[in-house]
């Protein structure tokens, strides 16, 4: 899995690696030629080259850019915000200088920080390739003045057809949360050393069309987070042996359903999307009267029938729940359930009694968030419970079980499912452009997904999935290792942002539906399970 830093182990790494030896100017020499580099290699240098600068290191990174595309021939200019640079910026710009590069320099009544207002702005307008270098992963705020205005001219030339490419990160973007009141848009960004979290969460997907990443020899401080690819996948599906059965790859109930939202449950189980996810054996219950309009979806899972009430939902019978869970190994609550007393009774009878890995989703969500309001000890009353907790939140659902608001969450969407994740001992799956998923200690993100699956069921689809990897022979049969599961469901998360994708591409994103992305759930399963490393 790749490695991705904060934006303060980021720092603190860069600071380490200099005073074990390396120079901040050798560093810096290093950036720039990554960056000149993966322009060269991705898109090319199209003529003539504008790098924006501001005052820091981020800017001296664009003038080692300068020098090399002077050496390679390519007419380049640099565009400062302010005549101010730190020591290491200071000692490549007068190089700049010596080489005849061509400088535009603010106004004379531009201020010499980058926080002022009211000062002349020099025009990036006329450049085919715009090199953004203004702003680093450590700014937080709101751009104003000269990098506010220049911002916005990268983004008007962006638009008019300039090549943008930010270095590091686009300028105004957060580094460890993708949030921006203003940024650059970039058809490229080249991380320095790795990525921080912003280049993944919130905005980053919409605001970056293409990023990677160079390194220049900057060892991680301490352990980061994770970002989980297609090569991690793998491993949790190991080669079948001949003498095998369908017990021997975990049986999993998928619960939810009701009159109203029938839907939730067929999407989770249509297709087979949680068989062709590895289980076994998948148990769909759901209300006795939705079962016929069920039954043409169900062919590789077995229907289980719930009783219900006149309302349409289900009613909860302890004996029912005890027979249906005999021998299963994971257990997906909540999809099209409905928020009822019911959903609630059933819900604290799982948390007391159920000692398998249970996965709550959607109505299961909110009736949890209503029985954390009932607990005195709040939501540490998860610590207490039977089975392996695993919840699968989108913003507004996350925000009602953690007391947080939207805007709290979306600041810090790493820092807010940790810290939840740590108090109730429940692996906290954080849906969004990038998703995250953590035990309170380690954090793996998934960057996979499109638009097109911000449509109703698309998380009744993942719950198939999750419910029948985490019931993967290859994790631990007891299903305690918290670390085992926060793999599970990044690795759903994966197989389920991957469909989604595949299924946009053969449609579009405005009419695709959940049913298209679990339809292409046995597409991706069989290339995950082609892979030679598979064993």
């Amino acid at each position: 899995m790749q490695t991705i830093l904060s934006v303060e182990l980021m720092r603190e790494s860069d600071e380490k690696t200099i005073a074990a030896g390396t120079p901040g100017r050798v560093l810096m020499r290093r950036a720039g030629e990554g960056v000149f580099a993966a322009v060269r290699e991705r898109m090319g240098w199209k003529a003539p080259v504008g790098i924006v600068c501001g005052t820091g290191n981020n800017a001296g990174d664009g003038y080692v850019i300068a020098l090399l595309l002077k050496e390679a021939g390519i007419p380049c200019t640099l565009v400062l915000a302010a005549d101010r640079f730190s020591p290491d910026g200071r000692y490549y710009f007068d190089q700049c200088v010596e080489a005849g590069i061509p400088v535009i320099r603010p106004g004379k009544d531009a201020p010499a920080g980058e926080g002022e207002a009211d000062a002349a702005c020099p025009d990036p307008g006329q450049f085919a390739t715009l090199v953004d270098c203004l702003l680093g992963t450590g700014f937080a705020g709101v751009p104003r003045g000269p990098v506010k205005d220049l911002i916005e001219q990268i983004n008007k030339a962006g638009e008019a057809g300039a090549a943008v490419i930010s270095v590091d990160i686009n300028s105004g973007l957060g580094g460890n949360s993708g949030t921006a009141v203003l940024c650059v848009k970039s058809d490229l960004t080249v991380s320095i050393g790795c990525f921080q979290p912003g280049h993944f969460l919130n905005m980053a997907m919409d605001v970056m069309k293409e990023k990677c990443s160079c390194e220049i020899g900057i060892a991680p401080a301490a352990p980061g987070f994770s970002l989980i690819g297609e090569e991690d996948v793998p491993v949790l599906f190991p080669v079948r042996a001949h003498e095998s059965n369908k017990g021997s790859f975990g049986y999993t109930a998928l619960i939810g359903g009701s009159l109203r939202y029938s839907g939730a449950a067929r999407l989770a189980a249509m297709a087979g999307a949680a068989v062709r996810s590895g289980a076994g054996v998948v148990k769909l219950a759901v209300p006795r009267g939705i079962c016929q309009a069920i039954l043409p979806q169900v062919l590789e899972s077995t229907l289980f029938p719930l009783s219900e009430g006149e309302d349409g939902f289900f009613s909860f019978r302890e004996e029912e729940f005890r027979e249906l869970l005999r021998g299963v190994r994971t257990a997906a609550f909540g999809m099209g359930i409905g928020l009822t007393p019911e959903t609630k009774a059933a819900l604290r009878w799982l948390l007391e009694n159920y000692t398998g890995v249970l996965i709550v989703d959607a109505d299961g969500l909110n009736a949890l968030a209503a029985i954390l309001q009932e607990e005195e000890e709040g939501a540490a009353f998860l610590n207490r419970a039977a089975c392996r907790l695993v919840l699968t939140p989108h913003l507004k659902e996350f925000s009602r079980l953690s007391g947080l608001s939207v805007p709290e969450i979306r600041e810090a969407p790493i820092d807010s499912a940790r810290a939840f994740a740590a108090r109730t001992g429940a692996v906290v799956l954080l849906k969004g452009p990038a998703t995250v998923c953590t035990d309170g200690e380690r954090v793996i993100l998934c960057d996979r997904g499109c638009p097109g699956m911000a449509t109703g069921g698309s998380g009744d689809v993942l719950s198939g999935i999750l419910a029948a990897v985490s019931a993967s022979p290859a994790l631990a049969a007891d299903g305690k290792k918290a670390q085992d599961l926060v793999f599970a469901a990044a690795a759903a998360a994966w197989i389920n942002g991957a469909a989604g994708e595949l299924a946009q591409s053969e449609s579009a994103d405005v009419c695709m539906s959940a049913g298209d992305t679990a339809r292409c759930v046995k597409q991706v399963m069989t290339r995950i399970l082609r892979d030679p490393s598979r064993r």
